[in-house]
């Protein structure tokens, strides 16, 4: 059974993920960790439930969900993860980290590249990767079917969804995205956004302003 632990790194509030299940293996989600304190905060849990990472993986690669990759990469002998539509988002990391005034080190390019429907596993579990671009040119959000839990990256947040006035956006794909492929998945499916509290696919059909 897959666990899912939350850390919220970095001056943009990001929401980076470990999942895990009772092999030990695990994913690094959106790894954002930029201040030497959130990695070891990451590595310390990591250390604690005795975890082995074996997959470092994206929802997308706007800079704030890529600032701790470097970290993981060399900590724990990982390849980086993402849509390959996402590859230039990281190229640009250092120029849009200096839009918000925030110093990005370069990150290396992404060493594999998944699609839509592809399944990302590690122990007993998997992750199903379901595209949703219009936050950003490649993003994705994975699935669980078994246990409904959705990481949802920046596509849709708790009553809101993903900005698209960043270059690659959109809103009438990312709306379009979200009312096809994610509000179809089961009402009781537990949303991990890339910032802000969980929620589920029932409340954002019923409640969400930009989706009713």
């Amino acid at each position: 059974m897959i666990q899912i632990k939350k850390f919220t790194f970095n001056q943009v509030q990001e929401n980076t993920f470990v999942a895990y299940d009772e092999t030990g293996e695990c994913a690094i989600i959106d790894a954002g960790c930029y201040y030497e304190n959130e990695r070891q905060e990451l590595d310390a849990f990591i250390l604690e439930k005795q975890l082995k990472p074996v997959r470092l993986i994206n929802t997308h690669c706007h800079f704030d969900h890529i600032m701790g990759i470097t970290h993981c990469k060399n900590k724990y002998q990982l390849d980086f993860e993402c849509h390959p539509d996402e590859a230039i988002l990281v190229e640009q990391a250092e120029d849009h980290g200096d839009l918000f005034g925030i110093p990005m080190e370069p990150v290396d390019a992404p060493d594999l590249f998944f699609q839509e429907g592809d399944q990302l596993k590690f122990g007993n579990s998997y992750l199903q990767v379901i595209a949703a671009p219009g936050h950003s040119p490649g993003g994705v959000v994975f699935y669980n079917h078994e246990q409904k839990i959705l990481i949802a990256g920046d596509v849709l947040f708790y009553g809101s969804i993903g900005r698209t006035d960043l270059p690659g956006g959109s809103f009438e794909r990312l709306t379009e995205n979200i009312k096809t492929k994610l509000l179809t998945l089961p009402e009781e499916t537990v949303v991990y956004c890339g910032h802000g509290p969980e929620t589920t696919i029932g409340f954002e059909k019923k409640n969400n302003p930009f989706l009713t």
